[in-house]
């Protein structure tokens, strides 16, 4: 049985959907962005957290107000995410084809051709949902996810997820299905920027400082030798979006399989923080990125 908690937050998504549902994209969007700032300036805990982030990040690069407009950048990007996500769904199709501008498509072509499937890998950054529309117009996609703690939200976000064409593997029984979508020529995507429990972290460096980031994408990498391809999807000024697709990773690999591991992982995460250093008003930087420490350290 649902908690009055869980039961209060599945009402307000739905009242949410509902206004979304006769505003125009741009409202939407602008409300977006309004929830943002709210939530920037209420949730003290979060607005710390987003503050601590970015002094370890840029600290002896940025003044205090740079990082603060950033940090209220962040919250106002996230709030119009939101939004965008449940309004992106509604639209027709020459709609959504006209709002997202693809960059690299042949790279995911040339990706395809190898018969290996497709190991795209992204972050929390922009709005990597939509990207999910345009990866599956070329094939089976395929998301890694955790489920939501509310079951209730989390049936919605699912069928939210599987109307923009993904189909969702859950973390609790994702290595049998990711290798049996590979071996059928499937892309497989994983977003590898949050931090993970020490027993499940290889540490790799980011921005400078030692993260606890998930060796998945390295180990599947390892085992079937499909391409591992970037990309990220991010706004652009005129109420669109950018999907890039990068080329696919040439890595040589020496040594022993825990060093390629990590060196894998380690390329991974630092294609990563350059497109977050081009633009780090789109990333996700009220989550704890860096409170996994390794041995010896203490958490922030």
């Amino acid at each position: 049985m649902a908690s009055i908690k869980d039961l209060s937050e599945f009402l307000l998504f739905q009242k949410i959907k509902i206004f979304l549902s006769i505003l125009p994209r741009p409202f939407c969007l602008f409300w977006g962005r309004s929830l943002g700032l709210l939530f920037y300036l209420l949730d003290k805990k979060h607005r710390m957290i987003t503050q601590s982030n970015l002094k370890t990040a840029f600290g002896p690069d940025f003044s205090p107000r740079v990082l603060k407009r950033i940090s209220l950048n962040c919250f106002m990007n996230f709030g119009q995410v939101i939004f965008d996500i449940l309004k992106f769904s509604r639209l027709s199709e020459e709609e959504k084809n006209r709002i997202v501008v693809i960059e690299g498509e042949d790279n995911l072509k040339k990706a395809l051709r190898k018969g290996k499937g497709v190991l795209l890998f992204t972050a929390h950054y922009g709005n990597w949902e939509i990207g999910s529309y345009f990866f599956s117009k070329k094939g089976n996609f395929n998301v890694i996810a955790r489920p939501l703690d509310n079951k209730l939200l989390e049936k919605e976000i699912l069928k939210l997820r599987t109307n923009l064409g993904a189909k969702i593997i859950y973390k609790h029984q994702a290595t049998k299905h990711i290798l049996h979508s590979l071996r059928a020529k499937e892309m497989v995507a994983f977003l590898i920027d949050q931090n993970v429990l020490r027993s499940q972290a290889l540490f790799v460096d980011f921005f400078g400082k030692k993260a606890a980031t998930t060796p998945s994408l390295a180990a599947f990498f390892l085992k079937t030798k499909s391409p591992l391809l970037p990309a990220f999807c991010y706004p652009l000024s005129s109420y669109g979006y950018h999907l890039k697709i990068c080329e696919p990773l040439e890595i040589s690999l020496e040594g022993n399989h825990d060093q390629n591991m990590l060196k894998i992982t380690q390329i991974c995460t630092n294609i990563i923080e350059n497109q977050i250093r081009k633009n780090p008003n789109y990333w996700f930087w009220f989550h704890k990125r860096w409170k996994t420490r390794p041995y010896g350290e203490t958490k922030d």
